[in-house]
């Protein structure tokens, strides 16, 4: 049966009215599609039927095919009115929906994927599970059809024994995901051996070669890079040692040259956008070549917010490049007119025949390439070169490239070789190479413009806007160290002044306040399409968000930024909060038709919950009151506690988590306080340096005494930190003073004296109460003497 000759457009179905783009894609499929909830769980108990579940997103591949194969097909549609309730499921709205199904089918299957498929009884008991469906029997393997004739079949000849199974797989499971009832403690003593065994458990998974961890395909996982800066930072006289060798005295790789492996190649390859900026999903092979080439905000809000550390940590310019390559991307192509930032673009899209196909609007023939740029000129010539165009086409370099020759005759464009050699080998110096190809690229991409784009998923996802207001605060900062204050543009980085980037995180974060947080009902909402959607906040949501906005509270000082964190982790702390064994719950367990309540243990595309939660509890310990640092660092150390035994057999699962625990092992982090009035152009020189150096165990606060409103707000959260900025005397220069473990180093004035404070080593914690007080009598009056 060919499915897409019995294609149809029927009238709408119940995802008609919905607030998910992915679930509209299927309103007019001929299935009698319902969204989950409660009417399509009452039609199945009634009329005693299975439940089809489809569970997948707006800008999923295989789920398009899917769609086209079976779900338009009218035969197929007939089958799923006839015999099931049919769910269709938004797994980035409903991502606890999702979690819950793809435990089973991951459970018991080995696997998963999206679009996942899985049938229930009306209670909503799984008893089978898997992903894609070809429409017809193929390769060993029964097609959607059979499967849904059997299961129908089965159902009503076994009904009874199904639902005993179903539930007795789902008691096991349940027992298997849930967490240990009695409490551990994690002690920041253990921190530094699930630190050094993530570390060596990356290095035994490295790829000298390629860069990243393991084989093909090639996922982008900026946790993992993350961890290894970390651990350069703890160790960096031996990093210094193995410079020269680029290996560590053990002979394994060192941290930060896995990184610089990893983020160098990861750029260069295809997985990254070299026309328009930001990154595809991931590379099919091992040379970071060929991508899926959807773009997700969750990698991309990440992997800007990685680039920007690693330029702090090495200085190099290359990658502060990259993440204003993803930054200008995001607000260029996938900024909502309100503010917030849109959820993904698709992989498909319109080719020259007017049908979807995948990466169509980014793969170029020679000939094309040679339209726009001539075929025999300079910028040509380099550029061609440059990215390895091929007349025959590029995708050459591995067998996984193109198993199936979609891409026959096509070009991923893939730097092959550096600017200098390119360079050398035309004859231009380094700095008119990098100028040709820039206007090349400008040049394409304005051709490109001309293509039927990729489908755009608009909908705003909460905590995915957390991590972009976290990259696009402290790219306002940290780019202020780049070479040139304002870089040159090099398409398709705009050369935007780094400050401009404050103005969009702040845009966002008025987005999300005004239209994601209920404030009558004191909730996050989980998203916003024309409107917030119904579906209330889970743990990332908040975990995420408050990360951004402490991000955005550092550069800017705003403490109603840091109000609004804390107001998000009070809340987060009620919803999500184990209060038996520790650690926070993906949802807050007021959904019955959720069967499993679960706490993340993996740092995967998008990190653990607890992961980021982790880090927030330690950074909004060091901005509080001696007594509040207290609750908030052991509530970090339980929530670190119910991930012990992972954290100390398997940390590679979680290297988020790991590089939190630098925060933990360090006892107390580096508190710069800057005594300034906010916005004078001393006080920002002081805010700039503050951020130049990459000192993840620090946090910034600026204290402005001559402000009521910053002075109130420090009064009551840390009166300590206010005591010492009064000491300022407001006729001065701003100063800066460097605080750790309850000791502070001489006041300064002086943004180079700053910097060179914050690359030295941190000081591990010599283990004091945490309500001890301090003596600021002393500093108040050194501070006041500053010239």
């Amino acid at each position: 049966m060919a499915a897409s000759s019995e294609h149809t457009e029927g009238p709408k179905n119940k995802l008609a009215l919905s607030s998910s783009p992915y679930l509209q894609q299927h309103a007019t499929n001929p299935v009698d599609w319902y969204p989950w909830g409660e009417e399509a769980f009452e039609k199945a108990r009634r009329e005693d039927k299975p439940i089809f579940l489809s569970v997948g997103y707006s800008t999923c591949h295989w789920c398009h095919v899917m769609e086209r194969e079976s779900f338009t097909s009218l035969p197929v549609a007939k089958l799923l009115n006839d015999g099931y309730v049919s769910i269709k499921v938004d797994k980035e709205e409903r991502s606890d929906v999702d979690r819950v199904y793809m435990t089973y089918v991951q459970a018991t299957s080995g696997g998963g994927g999206w679009p996942m498929s899985v049938f229930l009884t009306p209670e909503l008991q799984p008893f089978l599970g898997g992903t894609y469906f070809p429409p017809t029997d193929a390769y060993g393997r029964p097609g959607f059809v059979t499967v849904l004739k059997r299961i129908a079949g089965v159902w009503r000849e076994k009904k009874d024994l199904i639902r005993q199974q179903s539930a007795d797989t789902m008691r096991q499971l349940s027992e298997a995901m849930q967490p240990k009832a009695e409490e551990q403690t994690f002690e920041p003593s253990q921190s530094a051996t699930a630190i050094k065994r993530c570390t060596d458990q990356l290095a035994e998974r490295f790829d000298s070669k390629l860069g990243g961890f393991g084989g093909a395909p090639k996922f982008p996982r900026p946790a993992e890079v993350n961890l290894l800066l970390v651990a350069a930072q703890r160790d960096a006289s031996a990093d210094r040692a193995a410079s020269s060798s680029g290996l560590s005295a053990s002979g394994v790789a060192a941290p930060v040259q896995m990184a610089d492996k990893t983020l160098q190649r990861m750029a260069a390859g295809g997985m990254y956008d070299h026309l328009g900026g930001g990154f595809h999903r991931y590379s099919v092979d091992e040379h970071w070549h060929v991508p899926h080439f959807e773009k997700m905000l969750y990698d991309n809000g990440q992997l800007a917010q990685t680039y920007l550390d690693a330029f702090s940590a090495t200085g190099n310019a290359a990658y502060a490049r990259v993440a204003r390559g993803i930054l200008d991307y995001l607000r260029r192509d996938m900024t909502h007119p309100d503010g917030g930032i849109f959820s993904a673009e698709d992989a498909d899209s319109l080719d020259k025949m007017g049908k979807k196909a995948e990466g169509a609007f980014y793969v170029w023939t020679a000939e094309e390439i040679d339209e726009v740029l001539g075929a025999d000129t300079e910028r040509g010539k380099a550029f061609k070169r440059h990215y390895y165009v091929k007349p025959s086409g590029n995708i050459d370099l591995s067998p996984r490239s193109d198993p199936h020759g979609e891409f026959e005759g096509q070009n991923c464009l893939i730097e092959r070789e550096t600017v200098e050699g390119t360079a050398s080998a035309l004859g231009l110096t380094p700095d008119e190479a990098e100028q040709t190809l820039a206007k090349a690229r400008e040049m394409l991409h304005a051709k490109r413009s001309d293509r039927p784009r990729p489908h755009v998923d608009d909908k705003v996802v909460t905590a995915w806007n957390g991590l972009a207001i976290g990259a696009l605060a402290k790219a306002s900062r940290v780019l202020t160290s780049e070479p040139d204050e304002v870089p040159r543009k090099l398409f398709p980085v705009i050369g935007r002044p780094a400050k401009e980037y404050l103005h969009d995180a702040e845009e966002i974060a008025r987005f999300v306040k005004a239209n994601l947080w209920d404030g009558q009902k004191q909730r996050l909402l989980r998203s916003f399409l024309s409107g917030p959607s119904d579906v209330e906040g889970f743990a990332d949501d908040y975990a995420y968000l408050i990360s951004g906005l402490l991000d955005l509270h550092s550069v800017t000082g705003g403490t109603e930024w840091l109000a609004f964190a804390q107001q998000l982790q009070q809340k987060q702390d009620e919803l999500f909060w184990d209060d038996t064994a520790g650690g926070y719950f993906a949802t807050a367990g007021t959904d019955p038709s959720i069967l499993l309540r679960m706490k993340e243990d993996y740092d995967g595309a998008e990190p653990a919950a607890s992961s980021y939660a982790l880090s927030n509890l330690l950074r909004l310990a060091a901005l509080a009151s001696p007594q509040e640092a207290r609750h908030l660092e052991l509530r970090a150390k339980r929530t670190a506690g119910v991930f012990q035994d992972r954290l100390m057999d398997t940390p590679l699962a979680m290297p988020q988590m790991c590089a939190a625990l630098h925060l933990l092992d360090a006892g107390h982090m580096r508190q710069v306080i800057i005594a300034g009035r906010s916005g004078a152009p001393d006080t920002e020189a002081l805010m700039d340096a503050a951020h130049a150096s990459y000192a993840p165990d620090k946090v910034v606060m600026l204290i402005d005494p001559s402000n009521e409103a910053s002075a109130s707000f420090w009064g009551e959260h840390n009166p300590e930190a206010l005591a010492m900025a009064q000491g300022w005397n407001t006729d001065r220069p701003a100063t800066a003073f460097v605080c750790q473990h309850f000791t502070c180093k001489a006041p300064t004035t002086d943004p180079e004296k700053l910097r060179a404070s914050l690359k030295e080593a941190h000081e591990k914690a010599k283990r004091r109460p945490l309500v001890q007080q301090i003596d600021l009598s002393s500093l108040s009056k050194e501070a006041s003497k500053t010239p």
